[in-house]
Order: C-alpha cells, then sequence, then structure tokens
C-alpha cells in the first residue's frame, strides 16, 4: 500500500488500484494484444475468477513502488520498441494518477499472437 501524508490525515493507494491503471495504460499501447499470466496457475485462477488486473503485479517497499508488467503482443512487431512504449506508458499515467514516482516498469513478453487478416 501506499501511503502519502495530507494535512488532516494520510491517503493509501492499495496495488490493486495501481495495477488497474497500470492495466488500462497497458492494454491502450500500439502492439498489446492482451495480458498473461505469470506463471500457469495464475492462469488456471484467471480461468476461475475474472480478474481485471491479470497480469500485473505491484510492490511497494521502502517507499518505491515497481511493477511488473506480463504482456501478449502482435506477431511481426518491434517487440523492443512495444516494451519500451509500455514501460513508459504504464509509468507516465501511474505518476500522473498518483503524483508519486515509479522506481521500475519491469515488461515480460510472454508470448506473440498471430492475428488473422
Amino acid at each position: 500500500m501506499t501511503a502519502n501524508d495530507a494535512p488532516h490525515g494520510s491517503i493509501h493507494v492499495s496495488p490493486r488500484a495501481i495495477a488497474t491503471i497500470a492495466y488500462q495504460a497497458a492494454v491502450q499501447s500500439y502492439g498489446v494484444v492482451g495480458l498473461a499470466a505469470k506463471n500457469f496457475m495464475d492462469g488456471v485462477s484467471h480461468f476461475i475468477v475474472k480478474d481485471p488486473t491479470h497480469g500485473i503485479e505491484v510492490s511497494y517497499e521502502d517507499g518505491a513502488i515497481q511493477i511488473d508488467i506480463y504482456i501478449v503482443v502482435e506477431y511481426g512487431t518491434n517487440i523492443k520498441t512495444i516494451a519500451a512504449s509500455v514501460a513508459q506508458s504504464v509509468r507516465f499515467n501511474v505518476e500522473k494518477a498518483l503524483g508519486l514516482p515509479i522506481q521500475h516498469v519491469n515488461v515480460h513478453i510472454q508470448g506473440l499472437r498471430i492475428s488473422a487478416d
């Protein structure tokens, strides 16, 4: 949970709220087909319970926010460029919404998908 001291108390933002912002930024990025599970068990749990933050992990340690995103990209696109674009978009949107700096945005490419023309 992130915390920010305010004059009349403190503000707490849950990792799930941060993941939701990151999810929206990632799926709107060019070349991203969707988000993927980190591992098999996460994939099974997503099949059972539809989670809007599937494929995103947020950790908060010692005042630093780290986001890991697991994506599937369109086959034939420049993977490096897409990964950099997703990281930049997620960082911008989360920092804009929270007003707090993000230490790391790690983009993991979990697969490629070929679109049917």
